[in-house]
């Protein structure tokens, strides 16, 4: 007989407690080294890599953009890791080792090859053969449904997000529906406001990137204490189809629930069809229509809300 969902369930959580205790993974530091296994992780990819970016080690790693910024400031501080400017995207950074961090990073390498050689030798070789090929079909049939495999990350504003914001709203608005620059006007506002009156516990912007490139933004921001407000959601023509607006919406969603507000509104258009099916598919009930003139056209203004 099969085993039930509940046994199958068990007996992979009873695998994953073996495992990370075989490999050490719950000791205080990994390999007898000062990192536990996050930091120990961050630091292998950047001895490893040309060129690496903090978007790329998100992307990679799966690791929550703040999460890994602050690793990376902690190795900072030791002296472990360098920053310097892309000449070819200046709001870039690219991560290397110092002679501090070559020494930690190799000392970690040599210990890692000695115990899984150590962990080898004690299997016949027929048995280092079959382990091999487990270890395959486990990463093989994981890999098809790992949640960090989108195309694009989702990082954290950094100093010039907001003039690519503003630029790319009166830009891509000008060419798919005519608006003129009084559009760009209010974006502008609101990006300053933001910067200005941000409270970081109550209000978040998410910048969207592939392959290190920017291709979408959106903000949810503090109306009252007990209400959001969604705004400047954008995705870039090369980047839809992705199902990226839908996912910047859904973490704006995920933040207004984590940090105690009841409900999300939003102000949008009718004209913005692809954006309306998104708020839909979310949850997002439309509650008040208006016309208006405004950006030189004459638009229908809609307000949307979703009770959390």
């Amino acid at each position: 007989m099969e085993p039930s969902s509940e046994a199958r369930i068990s007996a992979i959580r009873h695998f994953n407690r073996f495992f990370t205790r075989h490999i050490g993974v719950l000791q205080e530091g990994l390999l007898h080294s000062p990192f536990p296994l996050t930091e120990a992780r961050v630091l292998f990819e950047i001895g490893h890599g040309e060129q690496v970016t903090a978007s790329q080690l998100v992307r990679e790693l799966g690791l929550d953009a703040g999460y890994l910024s602050r690793i990376l400031t902690h190795f900072e501080q030791q002296e472990l890791i360098k920053k310097t400017r892309s000449e070819k995207d200046g709001r870039q950074f690219l991560l290397s080792l110092t002679p501090q961090g070559k020494e930690a990073f190799l000392l970690n390498d040599q210990r890692s090859r000695e115990e899984v050689a150590e962990m080898l030798d004690d299997l016949s070789e027929e048995d280092q053969q079959r382990l091999l090929n487990s270890m395959r079909t486990i990463e093989s049939l994981l890999t098809r449904g790992l949640k960090f495999s989108e195309p694009f990350v989702l990082r954290a504003h950094e100093p010039g997000d907001m003039g690519w914001i503003t630029h790319r709203h009166a830009v891509l608005y000008a060419q798919e529906y005519g608006w003129d620059e009084q559009f760009e006007a209010l974006v502008a506002r609101i990006t300053a406001d933001f910067i200005t009156n941000y409270r970081p516990g109550r209000e978040r912007c998410w910048i969207a990137e592939i392959n290190g490139e920017i291709v979408g933004s959106v903000f949810i921001v503090e109306s009252s204490e007990a209400v959001a407000k969604l705004r400047l959601l954008l995705v870039e023509p090369k980047a839809r189809g992705l199902g990226l607006g839908t996912r910047l919406v859904e973490e704006c969603i995920r933040f207004a629930r984590r940090h105690g507000y009841q409900k999300i509104i939003l102000w949008t258009n009718s004209i913005l069809v692809e954006a309306r099916h998104i708020y839909q598919k979310t949850g997002f009930k439309l509650v008040a229509e208006e016309a208006h003139h405004s950006f030189g056209r004459d638009l229908v203004g809609e307000t949307w809300e979703l009770i959390l």
